[in-house]
């Protein structure tokens, strides 16, 4: 069963950028899509990205043209390329396979501020 390990949170001020890493553990990382996830104090959890086994991705809108996933299946690992950052986008982020949930990991802390 994958378990996820994300990483690269920090504090950055508004137009900054970050990269994200979620490495997860199991064999049968490869073959699911992968997605972020976030979670801002007092709201639902909301996926943000997700790319497929063969890297095709999706956005939701309030993300697209600032954030990039990707992954490498080689090391189990997915990433978010996040930039034109906004304090809107200030939440934990977390991993997880859309379409087979797996249990939650502790998620990296993201915070945009000035």
């Amino acid at each position: 069963q994958a378990q996820f390990v994300e990483s690269g949170g920090g504090l950055v001020q508004p137009g900054g950028s970050l990269t994200l890493s979620c490495t997860a553990s199991g064999n049968s990382f490869r073959v699911f899509i992968m997605g972020w996830y976030r979670q801002a104090p007092g709201k639902q959890r909301e996926l943000v990205a997700s790319v497929t086994s063969s890297s095709g991705t999706n956005y939701a809108d309030s993300v697209k043209g600032r954030f990039t996933i990707s992954r490498d299946n080689a090391k189990n690992t997915a990433y978010l390329q996040m930039s034109s950052l906004r304090p809107e986008d200030t939440a934990v982020y977390f991993c997880n396979l859309p379409k087979s949930p797996r249990p939650w990991g502790q998620g990296t802390q993201v915070t945009v501020s000035s």
